[in-house]
């Protein structure tokens, strides 16, 4: 049933379960501090990393966590008033993609392998990916649950946290490196287009439709989970690829949220 009979599809519900969780979970404060776009531009700033990691002869996971890691802490760095500049993040995207292309150019033999991690296989992962996907997902909700409070803090009202003594600038770098391993877990298993579908879309809809923080966060965890698993399971009974089926449900969830949260 669901196609649970099937190793591949038993590996490709728990990585996307587990991805699911994570990404919603870090995702609700992304979208809290409306960092979105910035968050977009670190997934296809990883694909850059990968693909120039494959031209050097290197592991393209090496070098999609190196570059989204050095992205997110230079992003951290710049403080709040660049990071909301879409433009500045928007031409450093553009160029990031530039040096992608370059490096696929300069290096054909790879672009299939650099293209998975574009796009993603959700539905190809072994068990041993599988494995490591739940247990650095399970790794981001504990560093995730250490920040909590004082993330909560900082989040709504950085004044009044620098107030309490908390160190805001600290805590902004910590933060955007937990996003950081979030997408280099996630890109490798559901692409780089996809991610966006679980750090946007659930913590959108539960921001429109629970109070408080507490109940945002496990209602936005609780709609990916049910997001993902749904579009496994249509992807196996129906057809078209799983991808699909998710980034359709995630739009359509965060309209749903939308229209209930003005009726």
């Amino acid at each position: 049933m669901f196609g649970l009979e099937y190793a591949f599809m038993r590996h490709a519900y728990v990585a996307g379960g587990s991805i699911a969780l994570a990404s919603a979970a870090i995702g609700y404060f992304v979208t809290l501090r409306r960092q979105t776009f910035a968050a977009h531009a670190l997934s296809h700033i990883g694909f850059t990393g990968a693909a120039g990691a494959i031209l050097l002869g290197m592991s393209p996971y090496f070098g999609l966590l190196s570059f989204t890691l050095a992205a997110a802490l230079a992003l951290g760095l710049a403080g709040a008033r660049l990071r909301e500049r879409d433009v500045g993040i928007g031409m450093v995207l553009m160029f990031a993609l530039g040096l992608g292309v370059l490096f696929l150019s300069l290096y054909t033999a790879g672009a299939q392998q650099a293209m998975s991690i574009l796009f993603g296989s959700i539905v190809g992962i072994g068990a041993a990916q599988a494995g490591w996907a739940l247990a650095l997902a399970a790794g981001c909700l504990a560093g995730l649950a250490v920040l909590y409070r004082p993330l909560c803090l900082a989040s709504l009202n950085a004044d009044a946290a620098r107030v309490r003594g908390i160190p805001v600038r600290l805590l902004d770098l910590l933060f955007v490196a937990l996003l950081a391993l979030c997408v280099s877990i996630a890109v490798p298993v559901i692409g780089a287009l996809l991610i966006f579908a679980f750090l946007v879309g659930p913590p959108a809809a539960a921001q429109a439709l629970a109070r408080g923080i507490g109940r945002g966060l496990l209602l936005a965890m609780a709609l990916a989970l049910a997001l993902t698993w749904i579009g496994l399971a249509a992807s196996y009974a129906i057809g078209f690829p799983a991808s699909t089926w998710i980034a359709s449900l995630s739009f359509a969830l965060y309209l749903a949220a939308q229209v209930l949260r003005r009726r």
